[in-house]
């Protein structure tokens, strides 16, 4: 009888004060360890975008070999998934379109790139993270242009 007196004793619980520290202890390591893994994140999400819009900006490149030009700002990035229907004509458009998507690409923050061209230059362009024009570090605009 004592042992089992001594079992139900060694198996109630924590204090409030013990709780009381591994509470401050975590709080302690989230304001320690929190802001370097959000600017990371914020890192990854800039560096991600930049890829995407160079790999853009390749199938854009050979798309002008196939078509002579680029697609104008109003055939837009959709003339990469889909051959465009209204003019410049492109006489040698893949048969399978040139990207594997049934939608334009977005950025990492879920906002459609910005894309102009005249034919024979473009510019890509996403907002960053605040989706507002201008900002500097993660919310400053990435552009990417027929000459990177």
């Amino acid at each position: 009888m004592n042992k089992q007196l001594k079992t139900i004793k060694s198996n109630e619980g924590f204090s409030l004060i013990e709780l009381m520290i591994v509470i401050g202890i975590l709080g302690l390591l989230i304001g320690l360890v929190g802001p370097k893994l959000i600017s990371n994140f914020d890192k990854a999400k800039v560096e991600t975008t930049r890829v995407n819009m160079k790999n853009i900006s390749s199938t854009l490149k050979q798309f002008r070999l196939d078509c002579g030009q680029y697609p104008n700002t109003n055939q837009g990035l959709d003339a990469l998934i889909s051959k465009p229907t209204s003019a410049p004509e492109c006489k040698n458009y893949a048969p399978n379109g040139y990207l594997d998507k049934k939608a334009a690409p977005k950025d990492a923050w879920d906002m459609d790139y910005l894309y102009t061209s005249d034919g024979n230059t473009f510019e890509i362009k996403s907002y960053g993270s605040d989706k507002k024009e201008g900002g500097a570090d993660y919310n400053a605009d990435i552009v990417v242009t027929d000459q990177d």
